[in-house]
């Protein structure tokens, strides 16, 4: 990621993009290089714009469902009986108070 991101960075500054200045970029702020994974950057990059690249990340992002799996977001068996308790703790509370025997304008 941080190699990509170093590419994007040399491109948004109008900068051509290369192996080098990938690298100068990433020793700048003191990370450790790795050859392959530069090398495997700018051969896999080569010959493509960066924003046809963004456009076609984003039609592949709108194909990916924003929900999560309907398990992920119930509450776990024991958490819900407790809220349930707790709910009805609470109703009876409500109703003690109500029955005090008088109203609000009497």
């Amino acid at each position: 990621m941080k190699y990509l991101a170093a590419y994007l960075l040399l491109n948004a500054a109008g900068t051509t993009p290369n192996a080098d200045n990938v690298k100068a970029v990433l020793s700048s702020v003191g990370i450790d290089i790795e050859e392959d994974k530069v090398s495997s950057l700018i051969s896999s990059l080569e010959g493509k714009s960066v924003d046809e690249l963004i456009v076609a990340g984003n039609e592949k992002l709108a194909a990916v469902p924003a929900a999560g799996p309907a398990s992920g977001s119930a509450p776990a068996a024991g958490a819900s009986g407790d809220a349930t308790e707790e709910a009805k703790e609470e109703e009876e509370e409500e109703e003690s108070d109500a029955d005090m025997g008088f109203g609000l304008f009497d």
